[in-house]
């Protein structure tokens, strides 16, 4: 437990966390990879360069603060982070590593104003926190290796089958290397895939949405070739594509995350953009399967047919089931799109088509590019949808698309 002082004295830090937060973790990353390059096995270069683990750290830090005398109402967040960790195979020893730099860099970029007093109340605090996400973990490490065909970090799984599904995305069918079972699954989860690419010095690891659902015997990704464009092209999603080929052993971890499909009467409505079809194509692959009576709206946005993964099994889908739903909103359709009439909509998804299509008594789960989570996000609060029936999936680190939507 925190004494009275050590709570007082972090809190009256918020307000230079909230000024110098990312700042401060930008200098911890840069000491804590020139001290430990080890851990950059682990951590996702992109996400570095880009400055969004950045960003997301001092989010986190800065709830911590605010919340400290009070834990327990950020452990949403603790789980949700730590569910990122156990898929990276973050362990207890990496904890301490990770608090010395960050008090090192609290001090450097703080300066005089650190006082003595204050990089004690830190050391205490981190103290506090760093069990918390250990425990966690721990408990998460337990279950991923005590359920049914289950594993405690990453094990060989073979590519059994690649399929292309459209211009840009290809799905990996993955069984385990020894002929154990499949581990079970909630539509919506993800796994880590350990990438030791030819010419890399370090491995890569990234995680992709499992894209079927649960029980078949394989586990499936449907994974974007990244080339480039506003951000650095994928490493690892090139080298799948390009390199990755049936008979191959990938290292996988068991699945994890947060972001899962809730059984209730309630209708769903799910909507995507790019590659965020992956897990809700899960999440609506169970709930048909599972919740036959719940009334399913399904909206994705594309960049034409070309693009679009699963075209003709959501087609199918919507034939079999009188209670799907499905809307294709295409930005860019092609000619042969517009001939055959393959989308309901051309352009982007906007406030008036959104409420011409779907319910608003209903849960959501929204999954794609950021700017895209955002826009939606926003025409959802202005249809008068609360932000509790709201469910998200961010790729990469965790931020909060509650802000002023991006344009998209």
């Amino acid at each position: 437990m925190l004494s009275a002082q050590t709570i007082s004295i972090i809190k009256s830090t918020v307000p230079v966390l909230e000024v110098h937060g990312q700042a401060i973790t930008t200098r911890f990353y840069d000491m804590l990879f020139q001290n430990h390059p080890e851990l950059l096995h682990i951590f996702n270069h992109v996400n570095q360069r880009q400055g969004r683990q950045q960003a997301a750290l001092a989010n986190a830090v800065y709830a911590a603060a605010q919340h400290i005398d009070q834990l327990e109402n950020i452990m949403p967040v603790v789980k949700q982070i730590a569910h990122k960790h156990r898929s990276l195979g973050v362990l207890p020893e990496h904890y301490p590593i990770v608090g010395s730099h960050l008090l090192l860099a609290i001090k450097e970029v703080l300066g005089d104003a650190c006082t003595d007093e204050i990089l004690q109340a830190w050391t205490e605090a981190y103290g506090i926190i760093a069990d918390a996400f250990i425990a966690v973990e721990e408990q998460m490490y337990v279950e991923a290796e005590q359920q049914s065909g289950g594993f405690r970090h990453f094990k060989p799984f073979t590519v059994i089958n690649k399929v292309v599904e459209s211009s840009v995305i290809t799905s990996f069918y993955l069984q385990p290397l020894d002929g154990s079972s499949i581990p079970p699954f909630t539509a919506g989860q993800y796994i880590s895939i350990k990438a030791a690419i030819p010419g890399e010095q370090y491995e890569q690891i990234r995680q992709y949405s499992v894209s079927n659902i649960s029980g078949e015997p394989y586990l499936r990704i449907s994974v974007k070739r990244e080339d480039g464009g506003n951000y650095p092209a994928g490493k690892v999603s090139n080298y799948l594509h390009q390199q990755v080929q049936i008979g191959d052993v990938l290292p996988i971890s068991a699945p994890a995350g947060d972001f899962v499909l809730q059984s209730n009467n309630k209708p769903l409505v799910l909507i995507s953009g790019g590659v965020g079809q992956t897990p809700l194509y899960s999440m609506l692959s169970t709930a048909l399967a599972e919740q036959v009576k719940r009334p399913i709206t399904y909206v994705h946005a594309a960049i034409n047919k070309e693009a679009h993964a699963f075209v003709e099994q959501l087609k199918q889908l919507q034939t079999e089931h009188n209670q799907l739903q499905a809307y294709v909103c295409y930005e860019q359709p092609t000619e042969n799109d517009t001939l055959h009439v393959d989308y309901n909509k051309a352009g982007y998804i906007d406030l008036p088509w959104l409420r011409s299509i779907i319910p608003t008594d209903a849960d959501f789960y929204i999954c794609g590019p950021l700017p895209f989570m955002k826009a939606v996000y926003h025409m959802l609060t202005e249809l008068g949808i609360d932000a509790k029936q709201i469910n998200y999936e961010m790729f990469g680190p965790a931020l909060d698309i509650s802000t002023p939507a991006l344009s998209v």
